[in-house]
Parts: structure tokens; sequence; C-alpha cells
């Protein structure tokens, strides 16, 4: 009875962890089937190994073997290695069966939560990793800081140089930053209503009290007569 409720716990979590927590916010559809597939197979061979007396041992040595591969055909990010070594746990536990059951189900819950709060977009949201190729062979590090936060407009906490082109003038460095909040502009300002045709600062605001006086009508005492002239014909 509790290999069936470990086998529909793990399908219900393989299910939150791929398609609620990794698409939804990575939206790669090939390592969603890796992941299910590696989850159940992997579910699949602990299940049927925990019953010998070397099913524990077994069980860390499939583990250990599959941390070892190397997926060649398309080159995976940290964030997803962490998602695949969680799918790869989620089956093992839930194959291996750890006695009590509120154990196994709490450790599954336990890797679910990682992944949900440690990938979680609000976490450290302004924190970049970026590879910059700069136009110029800098080596001082003080410089170097300066025209990275000029170009990547954030704050610079770390900056590795992986390569120093004296010949070429070219640097090229391993960052981790932070960006800079921008300031709030106004509809108006960014759809250029505030300044007129041509012009490249925005218009000049009258200050208050400096409209001009408004114009008395003439009389007509006051009024200049206008002279007509006309031009003869020759």
């Amino acid at each position: 009875m509790n290999t069936i409720i470990l086998m529909a716990a793990d399908l219900v979590a393989i299910t939150i962890l791929t398609l609620a927590l990794y698409l939804r916010r990575h939206r790669r559809r090939d390592l969603v089937v890796s992941y299910l597939g590696m989850n159940v197979g992997v579910l699949a061979v602990a299940t049927a190994l925990s019953g010998s007396a070397a099913g524990v041992g077994l069980g860390l040595g499939l583990f250990g073997v599959l941390s070892i591969i190397r997926l060649r055909s398309t080159e995976l990010a940290q964030h997803e290695v962490a998602y695949y070594f969680s799918a790869l746990a989620l089956g093992l536990i839930a194959g291996i069966g750890v006695e009590p059951l509120w154990l196994t189900l709490s450790l599954m819950g336990l890797v679910l939560l990682v992944m949900f709060i440690g990938d979680n977009p609000a976490v450290l949201p302004a924190y970049r990793h970026q590879t910059v190729v700069l136009d110029r062979a800098i080596s001082d590090e003080n410089q170097l800081t300066a025209r990275l936060q000029e170009v990547l407009n954030g704050t610079v906490h770390s900056a590795t140089i992986q390569e120093l082109d004296l010949v070429n003038d070219k640097t090229i460095v391993d960052v981790r930053y932070a960006v800079r909040a921008r300031r709030s502009v106004g509809a108006n300002a960014q759809l250029g209503f505030d300044r007129p045709a041509g012009a490249v600062a925005p218009a000049p605001r009258e200050l208050p009290g400096s409209e001009l006086p408004a114009r008395t009508p003439e009389t007509p005492e006051q009024a200049v007569p206008q002279q007509h002239t006309s031009a003869g014909v020759a």
C-alpha cells in the first residue's frame, strides 16, 4: 500500500516541479520531457531494487552513476542542473521508500519547497551574470569596474578578466553585477508630447505670473487710420 502511495506522490511532485515551476518560469519543453522520463525511470528502477537486501546501496550507486552523466546535446544552465537533480532525487526517494511514510513525503515536499523559493524571480531580481567584451584593453581594476558600471548601468560585485588582448585592444570580462533602479518617466515624456517637433530638450514651461497682460481693445480715437495707396497703371 505504501508503494502505491509513494508512486502517486512522486507523480504529483514531478508534475508540480516540471509543469508548475520549471515550464512556467523557463518555457523549455525539451527539458520537461527529460525531467519526466528520468524521474519515472529512476522511480521504477529504485522501486524494483528496494526489495533486495542491497536496495539502499544500489539506489545510492544509481544516484552517483546518473550524477556524472554529461548531456552533450545542449548546454544546461545552473538552474536547469538544479531541476535535473531535483527530479532525480524525487524519483529515488519515492522508489526507496524511507520509513515512516510521513518522512518520505516530507523529504519530497522539502525538495519542491527549496526549488520554489530558490528559483523564484522575486529572490534577488536585480542580480545578473554576463560575459562582456570591451573594445579597450583595460588592465587596471578600478578603471575596468568604472567602465563596466557605465556600460551595464549597474553596481559591479565581481569582474574576472578572461582575456586581455593588447594587440587587438580588447578585454573579455566575466561580470556579476546588480542592475540599478531606473527612474520612472511620465507617459507624456516617454511619447515625446512635452517637447516641440524637432526639439531635443523638453519645451520650457512658463513660470507662474509671467503671462503677458491682456491687450485692451483700442477706441476709435486711439486707432490709427490706415492709408490706402493705389498704384497707377501705365
